[in-house]
């Protein structure tokens, strides 16, 4: 039936590498040198030791693993049985170093073949471990590759060249979308406020992963000098990601004096009621409106029924209104949509100088009154029109002009959103200061480092590996990505998509037992502090 292949002998002493370890560590520990040297001496002895110590614990595991492996059934999702067995040998980089793995290689004619042992390890795919996977896919989230090809060497007995760190970082974000669409999120018991917010950050790409609309801008647009910008041009090398962040908030009414004594007493912030559940996240990848309906589809995850009061926070981009509104009309979900106040101070800002010198009492006290006539429930066209009667009184230069110009429009076409009176009184807030920090500290902190160019693969990675931890999901997120890996890497490979089990259970020892002082002081010495992978 099988084509012959070579019994397995059993190791007589797996441990033997590791026990010959144990012993030059306790032999070095007790030596002249070091029962003279320093402390910090002996602990960096420990370390270079102890990993090796681990690599060759590994290792013996692994040897008993093939020893104990017995020949099955073994059938493709093809349909077809694998019956010729031989006897195969991979390489997996771990964080203790590089170990081999010795398994039966099932084959068939024109087919490839299958190692059920792999699929009982679940082994990855390519040459290096889950461990691996994870230190690189927790430390790329903070560092640059670079960083964390110099913590690998450091902190593990891995070897990882800049390239596969990358990839790696790309593979462990592979499964980001499916965690949030699958996961089963329970709705939460609460009348709070749900609250959505939206903005985008641009972010220096490569030339080949600029969007096609950038790219032939860049194309058309040579540059003059090659050392700096010429005044008008523009780099034309971002692409914009679409930042999105869901929340649950407590209702916090306030009055008109509770506004301008926070805006002048930051301090007093500390009384507003905090964001619980918040998520946040950011795509380059997916269109704005993709990003905008996944916020939404996850507010339903969270308010089926839809019995809270849904309030979107805007900047006033009205590309950005429109996709809200679209995605409201598809979720069948009313929203509260408010206009951030802070980008409404900035255009009144503008506008002031336009009337009084910068820095100056009078332009704030300016800034001031317009405020607070909008903060009242004026209109935002009734505050505009008194802004153009007082440029129309004055013989203002073009540049003030277009200030005053810029604001006016501004608060005309977004009068609908600026009813502030009646989002204070309700509880709502008013400003967007949640996207805009998640913007800082989860794009610009890490993907605008100087001279950083990124593709859009390895930078998609990156921003999803930076939201599970913000969001405080990678752990969750780690556990379903290994599952979703053992289903494209082994289970689907196998006919029903079960794999046999190849493993010996309840075989007994095959090698002598480890003296028990031996193993307390092996595990002593495994626990004794170093620098594992966070």
């Amino acid at each position: 039936m099988r084509a012959a292949t070579a019994a397995k002998e059993q190791p007589e002493h797996p441990f033997e590498e590791a026990r010959r370890i144990m012993k030059d560590i306790e032999d070095e520990l007790v030596c002249p040198e070091a029962l003279s040297a320093e402390h910090g001496d002996v602990e960096h002895l420990i370390q270079d030791k102890v990993m090796e110590l681990q690599r060759a614990l590994f290792q013996a595991h692994l040897d008993v693993r093939t020893a104990k492996e017995r020949e099955v059934e073994v059938e493709g999702a093809d349909g077809m049985a694998r019956t010729q067995v031989r006897e195969s040998e991979r390489t997996l980089e771990t964080v203790f170093g590089e170990v081999e793995v010795a398994r039966r290689l099932y084959q068939a004619p024109g087919v490839e073949g299958l190692a059920p042992m792999d699929a009982t390890l679940n082994l990855p795919p390519e040459h290096y471990s889950h461990g691996i996977r994870r230190f690189v896919a927790e430390e790329c989230a903070r560092s640059s590759f670079d960083q964390v090809v110099e913590q690998l060497a450091k902190r593990t007995g891995a070897h990882v060249p800049k390239r596969q760190v990358e990839e790696l970082a790309v593979r462990a974000a592979q499964d980001f979308d499916a965690f949030y669409t699958e996961r089963t999120c329970e709705v939460e018991p609460t009348a709070d406020l749900l609250i959505l917010s939206f903005d985008g950050k641009g972010i220096a790409m490569r030339h080949e992963d600029l969007r096609p609309e950038t790219r032939k801008a860049a194309e058309a647009n040579a540059r003059r000098l090659h050392t700096r910008l010429t005044p008008g041009e523009k780099p034309n090398r971002k692409r914009m990601a679409t930042v999105a962040t869901i929340y649950t908030l407590a209702p916090w009414p306030r009055t008109l004096a509770d506004v301008l004594h926070t805006l002048r007493d930051a301090s007093t912030e500390d009384d507003r009621p905090k964001p619980v559940g918040k998520r946040v996240w950011a795509s380059l990848e997916h269109s704005p409106q993709r990003v905008i309906d996944d916020a939404f589809a996850d507010g339903l995850r969270r308010d089926p029924e839809r019995r809270r009061r849904w309030v979107v926070l805007v900047d006033g981009q009205r590309d950005q209104i429109r996709r809200v509104q679209r995605a409201a009309r598809k979720a069948k979900v009313e929203v509260t949509i408010v206009l951030d106040i802070m980008h409404v101070l900035e255009y009144l800002w503008r506008a002031a100088y336009a009337f009084h010198k910068p820095g100056t009492e009078a332009a704030q006290t300016w800034v001031r009154h317009r405020l607070l006539a909008l903060l009242q429930g004026r209109s935002g066209g009734t505050v505009a029109k008194s802004i153009r009667q007082m440029a129309a009184r004055r013989n203002l230069d073009a540049e003030s002009s277009k200030a005053v110009k810029e604001c006016t429009r501004y608060l005309v076409k977004r009068t609908r959103l600026l009813h502030y009176d009646r989002a204070l009184s309700a509880g709502l807030p008013i400003a967007t200061g949640v996207i805009e920090g998640a913007c800082r500290y989860l794009v610009e902190d890490r993907m605008g480092r100087t001279g950083a160019r990124w593709s859009l693969a390895g930078a998609e990675a990156i921003l999803r590996l930076r939201a599970l931890h913000t969001s405080g999901d990678f752990d969750a997120y780690w556990t379903f990505h290994l599952a979703k890996e053992r289903q494209r890497t082994h289970l689907d490979r196998y006919a029903h998509g079960s794999p046999p089990n190849a493993a010996i259970s309840g075989a007994g020892t095959i090698f002598a037992p480890v003296p028990e002082a031996t193993i307390t002081c092996v595990l002593s010495i495994m626990h004794t502090p170093q620098a594992p992978p966070k």
